[in-house]
Order: structure tokens, then C-alpha cells, then sequence
């Protein structure tokens, strides 16, 4: 059973890479024209990011509740590059996240609590950026009708979002009602020695370990996430300025936020694909030049998925070397 789930995984990600194949090739058949790059804007590009990513780690030193930069920089950066290498995205980089953090001596559901909270805190603040756009979209700037759902398809995710996350802290009752219901799936369709047992309990300390957790550093874990999201979306205008693009930062939110929700499916390792195509349409539809959305699509990429591979691994290296 296990061995056909991840059979399966494998065909659809090579069949989701195959499709996609093409707006990769257009993508990185752009790299010629990297050579006419302004470099100033390219480096605040690359400092936008690293920016972006020291957010992201005082995120989770936030909700971890830990001291130590050296884990949680370690963790992050090796489970990410797992992510964006082996099919499952997300929960395959949080999983090698967690183990890694175990090591260091932290407790699983903690752990694991902990970045779930992370993870939230990042998606709502991306989900969110369209309220900034939405007064422009109201007064009847010139924003194309694709933009403007993509825009919209964010702020109901986000309602949803913030809808689920009052109904977990609000009761017990709806909490405890999610976990039977995963139970008695689990239960039915994993083949198991041992049948799954006191999951709504334990969803409910993890709740309370969140609430609390959060709930005492809620200022520095709200600007965090922000500051994660903000410098992400910044590195994004810094490639389009690197390129000699101006379009109007209303517009360029609209597409990163489109980006954004792309990166969420869970086909290909880290949006492989679905992001790049879809920057490159977005930003079209946003007034960039066909020609000069790929190569700010392909700066951008460069700086925010492809570098962070390489630290990952070199990360992990250390990490084992501390911990042996």
C-alpha cells in the first residue's frame, strides 16, 4: 500500500514536470540575457532575500521558543532544499525539519507544532497582500481581470484560513471533531500494526503549546512572518528593476500573490514548474515584456529557489558534524 502511495506520487510529479517542461525550457533558455542585468538591482535582489530568510528563521526561533539561532537556521535551510529535491513539498521538508530539530534535542510534537504555526503565520501574510492592492483594484486602476481573481482567490483563502484558525482556538469541540475524523480515516485506509489512537487529545495540547507559544511573542512572530513575506516580494521588484521593468508595484503584488498560491500545489517539489510559468504569465498580464518577465522570473528564481539548495546541503553538513 505504501509502496504503490508513493509510486503514485512519483508518476503524477513526472507527469505535472513533463507538462511543464516548456515554461521551464523558456525560463532557463533566458539566461543569456542575464549578461545585460543591472547589478546593483540584482545584489538588493539577493539581499532582499537573505533578508527574507532571517525573518523566516526568527519565525521559528519565535514559535520554537529556543534561544539557539545554529538549529533552527540548519533545520530550515537542509529541510528546504529536501523539499524543493524530493516529491511531497511542504511536508517532506517540515518531516526532515522536525527530525533534524529532534536531534538537537527538541521535542517532536513541539517541534512539529511549532513550525505548523510557522507555516501558517507565512501562508496568511502572503494570502494577505492583496488587501494592499485592493484599494487601487476598487478605484478602477487598470488591473487585468486575471490579476484581479488571482487577488481575490487570495483574500477568500485567507478568510477561510482565519475562519479555521478561530474555530481551533475558540473549542475544543471542533478540534477534537478534526482529529476523530482523521483517526477513523487513518484507521481505514493505512494498514497499520498498532490502529491510531488519542488524536483529537493530542491535537488539543499542540493547540495549547500554539496558543501559548505565539500567543507571548505575538508581536515579533506577526512581524517576522510580514518581514518573510515582504522581503520575498521585494527581491521580486529588485529582478524586474534589474531588467530595466517598471511596472506598477499594485500590479507586480497581484502576480507574486498568484505566484504564490501556485507554489502551494503540492505536485512538483517547491511549485518546481507551476510557479515559473505562472510568474511569467502573471507578470505579463501585469505589463512586463513577454521577454523581460522571463528573465526577472529566472533572477528571481535564482536567488529565492535555486541558491538556497546548495546552503541547504552544506548546512546539513554542519549540522551532523554538531550533532553526530
Amino acid at each position: 500500500m505504501r509502496g504503490a502511495g508513493r509510486g503514485l506520487v512519483l508518476l503524477v510529479t513526472a507527469v505535472s514536470l513533463y507538462l511543464l517542461l516548456p515554461s521551464l525550457v523558456s525560463v532557463f533558455s533566458s539566461w543569456r540575457s542575464l549578461a545585460h542585468l543591472d547589478w546593483y538591482w540584482a545584489g538588493l535582489a539577493l539581499l532582499a532575500e537573505v533578508a527574507s530568510y532571517v525573518s523566516l528563521w526568527r519565525l521559528d526561533q519565535v514559535a520554537l521558543r529556543i534561544r539557539s539561532w545554529f538549529p533552527v537556521v540548519c533545520a530550515q535551510l537542509s529541510g528546504n532544499a529536501v523539499g524543493r529535491i524530493v516529491p511531497g513539498g511542504g511536508a517532506t521538508a517540515g518531516a526532515f525539519s522536525v527530525g533534524m530539530l529532534r536531534r538537537a534535542g527538541l521535542e517532536v510534537g513541539r517541534a512539529a507544532a511549532a513550525l505548523a504555526a510557522s507555516t501558517a503565520l507565512q501562508i496568511g501574510t502572503t494570502l494577505a497582500l492583496p488587501l494592499l492592492a485592493l484599494p487601487a483594484m476598487i478605484g478602477g486602476a487598470p488591473v487585468n481581470r486575471s490579476l484581479a481573481t488571482a487577488g481575490y482567490l487570495g483574500i477568500a483563502v485567507l478568510l477561510l484560513l482565519l475562519a479555521a484558525g478561530a474555530l481551533a482556538f475558540a473549542g475544543d469541540r471542533p478540534l477534537a471533531a478534526l482529529g476523530r475524523g482523521i483517526e477513523w480515516v487513518v484507521n481505514r485506509t493505512v494498514r497499520r500494526r498498532r490502529q491510531a489512537a488519542g488524536l483529537p487529545e493530542r491535537l488539543l495540547a499542540e493547540r495549547d503549546f500554539i496558543r501559548t507559544t505565539i500567543g507571548e511573542h505575538r508581536a515579533a512572530a506577526v512581524l517576522s512572518a510580514a518581514g518573510n513575506t515582504g522581503f520575498d516580494y521585494l527581491a521580486l521588484l529588485c529582478a524586474l528593476r534589474a531588467i530595466g521593468a517598471e511596472p506598477r508595484p499594485s500590479l507586480v503584488l497581484l502576480a507574486y500573490t498568484a505566484a504564490a498560491l501556485l507554489a502551494l500545489i503540492p505536485l512538483t517539489p517547491g511549485g518546481l514548474g507551476f510557479v515559473e510559468a505562472g510568474l511569467v504569465g502573471t507578470l505579463t498580464l501585469a505589463g512586463v515584456n513577454p521577454g523581460d518577465a522571463l528573465v526577472s522570473t529566472l533572477v528571481y528564481r535564482l536567488v529565492a529557489f535555486w541558491l538556497p539548495i546548495p546552503l541547504g546541503g552544506a548546512a546539513y553538513v554542519v549540522f551532523r558534524r554538531r550533532y553526530p
